[in-house]
């Protein structure tokens, strides 16, 4: 058949299946449909991320109540709010090796197993040095959970839909939060002394159903593949991938990665074990990088630093208090207001899933940021105007409120999301678990300095001169993000590394493999016409030098 076809069309160039690029197995002109047994495993590995969600949220309710109880002060209260993000470190550090060891999914069952019994010590505090003990044990479960869910969900996904499935993590984080606050709200008519240890307590439930979800999820089928499991990898991957070429392609580029000949089929095969298991990998990374490995390393950490440095965590954590502050009295009022946060965010958080593919990383980046710089200066505004003010200001109330909202939602329909997907996607597969554990590293210290700090900071300058200092820094993220992330919608996770190696001049090589893609389209009877979609995800093995 395929003879005959090249003689009906002079002009068509006939190559074997094995060879096709990506963008033949899949027309450009329309997007495939979602891979449902992929969904299915992205919704299950992101799960792991309602156990940081729900403790955000339930704490900012909480620590009315714990305050109240245990009779502390701000500096307390302030510290025990934000120090599960520092004891994440821990966990996150620890959650590359063992991934690497155990595999993805598994890691997963020891996060909710160990955030389960931190959930249990807190919820039976009989002091704040229990409490505190059960915090660090939770914060240990929540950095195994979040360098994991990503990781997973990245590995996972097809190309086509790596964006949309890889920003589920984020969706459950904003889903575990409105959870916590719908148990502050519930759990608030209770004893005092019971109230709160009801809303901690109630938290080892979400872990008891991970842990249970995770038995039907496959290996991610690039760990098979570094432990030298080719046929359970192939496997998997025909059931993630939109076609059985494609599931070929990102096995054959994922063999290439581990240094596993293409030609070699076996159903298992023997690996190093430096290779199989992450050895010589923070040496790659931290002392000997090449500059693509640094270019990467450095858009990892920046985006997951400005995440957390613009404030956020501050806005969900201490809700109330900011409510308080613009004028809002009741602790009723206060906690609806916060579950109006929530509910924001989980709205916006699932309409950026469904641009992230369509749009691109990049401008729904700084689309974001842009948002957060307008409402952190009018929220910061407000509220410096309110504390001016011997009178009840109600339009004033009604600025703060609506700010705060804006600037949830601006957070939510980009760079909440977008921080997890691109540092997941950027690093190559052999330093892909230590590199996403050092983003959740960054990202979880730059959330404990703020929340640990926000109430001081409040009394330092005053709450809007700390969200002016937001604002600045939000301002500033934006302009990173504008000169040294590249976008990397589309490509294959094998494939990006062309794009790395300059902060500034990563713009020519983008244009440049842009034209190679329209080019080579022609070359395969297209011309170049996509409607006006050039997809670029290609092999990567011949048309683009490996640079990292």
């Amino acid at each position: 058949m395929a003879e005959h076809k090249a003689m009906a069309d002079p002009n068509s160039i006939v190559l074997p299946p094995e060879k096709l690029p990506v963008e033949d197995v899949e027309s450009p002109r329309k997007r495939p449909p979602r891979n449902k047994y992929a969904f299915a495993c992205a919704i299950l590995a992101s799960m792991t991320s309602i156990l940081l969600g729900y403790d955000v949220g339930v704490m900012s309710g909480a620590a009315m109540y714990i305050k109240k109880d245990l009779h502390l002060n701000d500096v307390e209260e302030e510290v025990m709010v934000g120090i599960i993000n520092l004891y994440s470190l821990l966990g996150s550090a620890v959650a590359g090796r063992t991934s690497d060891w155990v595999g993805r999914r598994y890691t997963m069952v020891i996060a909710g197993a160990i955030f389960f019994s931190g959930a249990i010590l807190m919820g039976f505090a009989p002091n704040y040095a229990f409490l505190m003990f059960g915090r660090f044990i939770a914060g240990i479960g929540v950095g195994y959970a979040l360098m994991i869910a990503p990781v997973y969900t990245a590995e996972v996904s097809p190309a086509s839909a790596r964006g949309f499935l890889t920003s589920f993590p984020e969706v459950f984080i904003n889903f575990g939060v409105l959870l916590g606050y719908v148990s502050n709200y519930g759990f608030s008519k209770l004893p005092l002394t019971l109230g709160w240890r009801f809303m901690l307590g109630i938290g080892c439930v979400p872990s008891v159903l991970l842990a249970a979800g995770v038995l039907a999820m496959p290996e991610s089928p690039r760990w098979l593949v570094m432990q030298g499991r080719l046929g359970e990898a192939k496997r998997v991957l025909q059931r993630t991938s939109d076609s059985s070429e494609e599931a070929d392609l990102r096995l054959a580029d994922i063999k290439s990665a581990a240094g596993i000949p293409d030609t070699c089929n076996d159903e298992v095969v023997t690996v190093t074990r430096q290779k199989s298991h992450g050895e010589g990998v923070w040496r790659e990374l931290l002392l000997h990088p090449t500059p693509a490995v640094r270019h990467v390393l450095i858009a990892a950490v920046g985006i997951h630093f400005f995440q957390q440095a613009s404030g956020i965590d501050a806005v969900v954590l201490y809700s109330p208090h900011i409510f308080e502050k613009a004028g809002v009295k009741s602790s009723d009022h206060k906690l609806l207001a916060t579950i109006a946060v929530g509910f924001c965010k989980t709205v916006f958080i699932l309409v950026s899933t469904f641009f992230l593919d369509r749009v691109g990383r990049r401008p729904l980046l700084l689309t974001s940021v842009a948002g957060m710089i307008i409402s952190l200066t009018a929220l910061a505004s407000g509220l410096t105007i309110i504390d001016h003010s011997s009178e009840k200001m109600t339009w004033a109330i009604g600025l703060c409120i609506a700010m705060t909202l804006t600037f949830v939602a601006s957070f939510s329909i980009g760079l909440g999301p977008i921080a997890w997907v691109y540092s997941s996607e950027i690093f190559p597969l052999r330093l892909r678990a230590q590199g996403a554990s050092i983003g959740v590293g960054v990202n979880r210290a730059t959330s404990g300095l703020i929340t640990m700090t926000f109430l001081s900071l409040s009394k330092g300058i005053t709450i809007g001169g700390a969200f002016f200092l937001y604002a600045a820094v939000a301002a500033i993220a934006w302009a990173f993000f504008f000169t040294a992330l590249p976008e990397t919608q589309g490509r294959t996770l094998e494939d990006m590394q062309g794009l790395f190696g300059s902060l500034t001049g990563w713009r020519a090589v983008a244009r440049k493999l842009k034209m190679e893609a329209i080019e080579d389209g022609k070359h395969h009877g297209d011309g170049g016409d996509g409607g006006g979609h050039v997809q670029l995800a290609t092999n990567g093995r011949a048309d683009y030098p490996n640079q990292i």
